[in-house]
């Protein structure tokens, strides 16, 4: 499957403490090799990587790897210290309360706790605070819930996600990341799995563990999201295929073991046509082939399957808000402020 993209509105929430304690919001942007004007653009994404060199900019300029959203920083360098004291865990359900714990020393405002009832487990966050950011209880679940999946080398299901907080504008995203079960405005956060998963065992050594802090977090922000669903499914399926053998809807239902109606039921509820999905995997795909390539704009348009430059042209300013052009120079004037 082709990476995925984040929205431009995660970079923003990202520096929101830091632009408010003056931080020069530009002069990190260019650090992380990201172009201030795209935050000018709701459209805009950018690739994982891009968001991981942002994490680790804020986390070296705020000596805080929660990015200032809790009354007591994260120091830079806890989140290596808590990875390496997980990896002699006995089970994921061990490693997960560690690392609970461990949070709960490092931050004063949300504690982090397991819970286990049943057949659920749950990573359950308790915040002092009266109006805590979504985004800082996003945050740590991404955080924990992509820990337990590399850990056991597996991505784990997500039966439920809850916030304490009303649903957010960018939705869609959160779908993105934690599938469809979410709830807002509960009595409080948490984040479930199956509760056999904690029996899983810890496969990591500490080997991996360097190569997987050289490229945290960007190979976890994306790899571990939500793997339930059509759409995952159906991403996977095309991501495989090249476009010009995409299939149509009832080909595509067939090959997913399903009947046409019961395939846009699924979708429909997923919040999604199959429209939706090709179009924002072919967005995807463009903006890692314009940023992570120096191939032809034309070159890129043909092989999505566009006929017409102008076509595409039209399509990618929908999708992000600029001309491919303007994205692939905007990505490039980044990387070189950067330098």
């Amino acid at each position: 499957m082709t990476k995925g993209t984040i929205s431009i509105s995660f970079v923003e929430e990202a520096l929101l403490e830091a632009s408010q304690r003056g931080f020069e919001v530009s002069t990190l942007l260019a650090q992380a090799g990201l172009n201030p004007a795209w935050l000018g653009t709701p459209q805009a994404r950018v690739l994982p990587e891009q968001y991981g060199a942002l994490w680790h900019v804020l986390a070296a300029a705020l000596d805080d790897e929660f990015f200032g959203m809790d009354s007591h920083p994260m120091r830079y360098g806890s989140f290596a210290m808590m990875c390496h004291s997980l990896l002699d865990c006995r089970n994921l359900g061990h490693a997960l309360e560690r690392a609970t714990r461990f949070l709960s020393l490092v931050l004063d405002d949300s504690r982090s706790v397991l819970v286990a009832d049943g057949m659920t487990a749950q990573l359950q966050l308790h915040d002092r605070r009266a109006h805590p950011r979504i985004f800082a209880h996003g945050t740590l679940f991404v955080i924990l819930y992509g820990l337990a999946c590399w850990l056991t080398g597996r991505r784990l299901v997500i039966k439920e996600v809850s916030f304490v907080q009303s649903s957010p504008e960018n939705l869609a995203e959160y779908h993105l990341i934690f599938g469809q079960n979410i709830r807002f405005a509960q009595p409080g956060s948490a984040l479930s799995l199956e509760n056999k998963a904690l029996t899983l065992p810890i496969i990591r050594n500490g080997r991996a563990l360097t190569e997987f802090l050289r490229k945290a977090p960007a190979n976890f922000l994306v790899k571990f999201r939500n793997g339930e669903g059509y759409v995952i499914r159906i991403r996977n399926l095309l991501s495989a295929t090249p476009f010009d053998d995409w299939p149509v809807f009832g080909d595509l239902a067939a090959r997913l073991r399903t009947t046409e109606s019961t395939l846009r039921r699924r979708l429909e509820s997923e919040g999604i046509s199959f429209q939706e999905v090709k179009d924002d995997l072919r967005r995807d795909l463009a903006i890692n082939l314009l940023c992570n390539s120096a191939r032809p704009v034309e070159d890129i348009a043909l092989e999505l399957g566009f006929k017409e430059n102008s076509a595409f042209y039209r399509a990618f300013k929908k999708w992000t808000g600029l001309s491919p052009g303007s994205y692939r120079a905007t990505k490039l004037q980044g990387l070189q402020s950067s330098q």
